[in-house]
């Protein structure tokens, strides 16, 4: 996600610590990631602005040279076979060798590869189905989650889930009006 101009501005304060007008004062980097996944965000900009922003389009990727990982050890050393199958799944996604439609231009994912739903509601009621009972239990929780690639639907999404959850809902702005008047009630004694 980092901005291409920050691997320059990387540079220029290398060059001025050493006192030298070397590319990153010959010191070698390591860039990691997937530079497929995350472009850099730049509000209020269009799309084509987000990829000339990407280090891949810097004048520096000439001189980074790339390895690419082949297993995926954290999969391997679980033994979980469809995980290891879901990881191989998305790395053929990743890489474009799923063919995409030739009318709309989209792929379709695998059989296996993941449960499709209608609406956010279907999806919070197939992810966390039963939370009303299941809210306390920590091992469930941790095994859940809904990525979204907005904070607005972050927001959304977590309202909905609490609003199935028992008990009155409490955000950190009751909790602070709730202590200024314990601390108002208290003074008044």
């Amino acid at each position: 996600m980092a901005h291409k101009k920050s691997l320059g501005a990387l540079d220029r304060s290398l060059q001025d610590l050493r006192r030298n007008d070397r590319l990153f004062e010959n010191a070698v980097l390591l860039l990691a990631g997937d530079f497929r996944q995350t472009l850099p965000i730049i509000p209020w900009l269009k799309p084509a602005d987000e990829i000339n922003a990407c280090l891949k389009y810097s004048t520096f990727w000439q001189h980074v040279r790339t390895f690419h990982l082949t297993r995926n050890i954290h999969v391997q050393q679980q033994n979980d076979h469809s995980a290891e199958l879901f990881s191989n799944q998305l790395l053929k996604i990743g890489n474009g060798i799923v063919p995409a439609n030739l009318t709309s231009g989209r792929i379709s994912f695998p059989q296996n590869f993941c449960n499709l739903v209608a609406t956010k509601e279907d999806l919070i009621k197939k992810v966390f189905a039963d939370i009303q009972f299941k809210y306390k239990d920590p091992s469930w929780l941790s095994e859940r989650v809904i990525l979204a690639p907005k904070n607005k639907d972050v927001h959304e999404v977590n309202s909905t889930i609490q609003l199935n959850i028992p008990g009155e809902l409490v955000t950190p702005s009751t909790l602070f009006l709730k202590k200024t008047k314990q601390s108002t009630i208290q003074q008044n004694f």
